[in-house]
């Protein structure tokens, strides 16, 4: 998993998440799918940006929200509650969302030499720079609870300095045991494993998978339909734009099974007559969680360029076995991950009373893993050193998560990749695009936590309501 995703979760290693970016007025943009295209866990419903944005406005005295993006600086949002029927004000809920960009504004009128108030029309040139429409930004939003199990979601987004709008459609189905969810969207946003952004003109995709458990198998299936060519929304990538995101059909099928075991739980008593600040943060302990899966990917159209030059089926070569068509292609796989946590403190205390650490091993391709093994040991075999590529193939990819609570309900928690430099014979291990937060522990709620989180690598700045995630 990237950090760029920006989802806690220790399940959301193997599943194209949505991830959490200021880029976008929802808060959201689709990563692109890499292979292999492995099985996570469901993604479920998550909060909607103004609804996130209404809570901190009612409930933490936050009149406006912050955010932060390279192109667009600094900015800041508010939520607008429209009207509604009593009858249905229960089951619909619609918003205007609107977005002030203050960076610019400041800068417009410093160039401007607005700010010298001697001046005496300087109340109407600010007027004039507030008039501005590049300075504004707006979100549209209507969710309706349709049924007790049927969630709706339209919203329209719009910009000031740009002609292209966006309009999403998201229709959320609870089964008893499995999620369903149906997106369209026109000019969706996607972005790489490098970072870089993209815009397509129309995606839809629907995604049905089932409802983890602590030990148990999953099951998930997702297709997704791309028309138009896609965009780069900033700088300009050397390969061009991700196969992934061309015209075409992409299908994924995989199931997985996890176990958990637990090595050590504490048994001393927790504070009487204490609340923990987070129900889910309370019981120290380590424990260690392994996860196995399969694959199979399905493309059609121009997606399937990603296997162009390869011709029936290949054994070990790449990512997984592939086959190639004239305008389609077939890829299976297999995927591992080993979990650790381990936790001391109950939060209870006001100070230092929660250390956390996670760490996870992904192997996103089986049958690479079990290639390299292969070519490695035969250099072994025959006295030959092998090369750092084939090395390489062996080793996970590591993601460590460390978490201290500072006082009360604040805490600072680091997300990293953590990666070796073999070609360079470096052994020590370095981050790779950390993500630093503050979180506050909203204790009446249970487990709830709000988040300000700070990428150095995108810088991207943003304020995000959590509900039951660890």
């Amino acid at each position: 998993m990237t950090m760029k995703k920006l989802r806690w979760a220790m399940d959301s290693g193997f599943w194209d998440l949505d991830m959490s970016t200021p880029v976008t007025l929802d808060g959201k943009a689709r990563p692109v799918a890499g292979d292999p295209l492995p099985l996570g866990v469901s993604r479920g419903a998550r909060l909607s940006r103004p609804r996130q944005i209404d809570f901190f406005q009612r409930f933490m005295a936050a009149p406006f929200v912050p955010s932060f993006t390279p192109d667009r600086g600094l900015a800041l949002e508010r939520v607008f509650s429209l009207p509604l029927p009593s009858s249905i004000g229960e089951r619909w809920f619609a918003t205007l969302l609107g977005q002030f960009n203050i960076q610019k504004f400041v800068t417009s009128i410093k160039k401007d030499g607005t700010l010298q108030m001697s001046e005496p029309s300087w109340l109407q040139r600010i007027k004039k720079h507030l008039s501005e429409k590049s300075l504004y930004a707006f979100n549209l939003c209507s969710e309706l609870l349709v049924t007790p199990d049927d969630t709706l979601l339209l919203s329209y987004e719009g910009y000031g300095d740009e002609k292209n709008s966006r309009t999403k459609a998201v229709l959320h189905h609870k089964f008893p045991h499995h999620n369903l969810i149906v997106e369209a969207a026109g000019l969706e946003r996607f972005v790489d494993h490098n970072g870089n952004h993209w815009d397509v003109p129309f995606s839809l995709a629907a995604d049905v998978a089932s409802v983890p458990a602590d030990s148990s198998t999953s099951y998930h299936l997702c297709i997704n339909h791309v028309m138009g060519s896609p965009n780069e929304v900033q700088t300009q990538s050397a390969g061009g734009a991700p196969a992934a995101l061309l015209p075409g059909l992409c299908a994924k099928c995989a199931v997985s099974f996890k176990k958990n075991a637990n090595i050590w739980t504490s048994e001393a008593p927790k504070l009487s007559m204490v609340q923990p600040y987070d129900i889910f943060l309370s019981d120290p302990h380590i424990s260690v969680s392994t996860l196995l899966g399969a694959v199979v990917t399905a493309f059609v159209g121009n997606t399937s360029i990603r296997t162009q030059g390869e011709h029936d089926i290949q054994y070990l070569k790449g990512s997984g076995l592939q086959a190639q068509a004239a305008n389609s292609a077939i890829s299976a796989d297999l995927f591992a991950s080993a979990f650790f946590s381990a936790q001391h403190g109950n939060f209870q205390r006001l100070f230092l009373d929660l250390t956390r650490i996670n760490v996870r091993l992904d192997f996103p391709s089986g049958l690479k893993f079990l290639s390299g093994a292969a070519r490695v040991g035969y250099n072994l075999y025959n006295s030959q050193e092998p090369s750092w590529e084939r090395i390489e193939t062996l080793c996970p990819k590591a993601t460590l998560s460390f978490q201290q609570q500072i006082a009360g309900p604040f805490s600072l928690r680091v997300d990293s990749e953590v990666a070796l430099d073999l070609k360079k014979g470096n052994w020590y291990p370095v981050m790779n695009d950390p993500v630093f937060a503050v979180e506050y522990a909203l204790q009446v709620l249970g487990s709830a936590k709000a988040v300000a989180w700070y990428s150095p690598k995108q810088r991207e700045f943003m304020l995000e309501l959590r509900f039951f995630e660890t």
